[in-house]
């Protein structure tokens, strides 16, 4: 029965879809690369969506109710988060959890804080539709409140059984964490998966001058620090990720 709604989504799309993602797209300004489902409720890249139910088959069997609390985000979403962030509407935190004062930071400094832990609009990899932010409902009390801090995903916290059935199975569906380690820019994120096949592509796609036209034409805060600073984030922020831990296709780099 699956396969046949999966059948039927694709069939439903434009062939012209099928190819490399477009500047709009890769930027989140489009979304006529994603899908939305009902169950579970999320919004994926076409390519991942069978990947991605069948990784939740998987984990359905080891006790696991594996959701993404985040999916496919638009370029508005996403400035809406920044802006929220650099008016101090939402917390600042430092890349060790750390809660941030804003009253102290000088605008270059909240850049940086934001960037920890958010993307700049345009450049949030959910803009592609392969990355999700996950988590199993099955281990939480009743009433918790999901907070997204590593702490929930190390062992002793309330998703360190996902954590470690991750580790061992999320290759064979595809997915890899980009933020798993520190590499000097964003914050490590062990509930941020990626789908390495879109993904790939995308980053590849994803060029400097295509990144700054979206910035330059959209109302962010603090515009101006960032694209002083944009080759530096391009760099530090989206291209310095872990790569996927998969066999490699012909004619592709291991940058995801």
């Amino acid at each position: 029965m699956r396969s046949d709604r999966l059948r039927g989504i694709i069939a439903d799309l434009d062939p012209g879809n099928t190819d490399r993602m477009n500047a709009l797209e890769l930027t989140g300004r489009a979304r006529t690369h994603v899908i939305e489902l009902d169950a579970p409720r999320c919004t994926l890249h076409y390519e991942a969506v069978a990947a991605f139910l069948g990784m939740r088959d998987a984990a359905r069997d080891a006790g696991i109710d594996l959701q993404a609390v985040s999916s496919f985000r638009d370029f508005d979403r996403q400035l809406l988060l920044w802006n929220r962030k650099w008016r101090g509407d939402r917390p600042l935190h430092d890349r060790n959890g750390a809660l941030l004062d804003l009253a102290t930071l000088s605008e270059p400094q909240r850049v940086d804080a934001i960037l920890a832990w958010s993307a700049i609009p345009g450049g949030s990899r959910h803009h592609w539709g392969s990355d999700i932010d996950v988590i199993d409902v099955a281990a939480m009390p009743g009433g918790y409140q999901v907070e997204l801090v590593p702490a929930e995903y190390a062992p002793g916290g309330v998703f360190s059984r996902l954590t470690g059935w991750l580790d061992r199975n999320m290759g064979r569906f595809g997915f890899f964490r980009p933020y798993g380690s520190n590499r000097g820019g964003a914050g490590i994120e062990p509930w941020h998966l990626s789908y390495a096949p879109v993904a790939r592509d995308a980053i590849e796609a994803l060029s400097l001058s295509v990144l700054r036209s979206a910035i330059a034409g959209g109302d962010m805060l603090g515009k101006e620090h960032v694209l002083d600073r944009l080759p530096e984030i391009y760099t530090r922020f989206i291209l310095a990720v872990d790569p996927p831990f998969l066999p490699e296709r012909p004619g592709k780099t291991a940058l995801a």
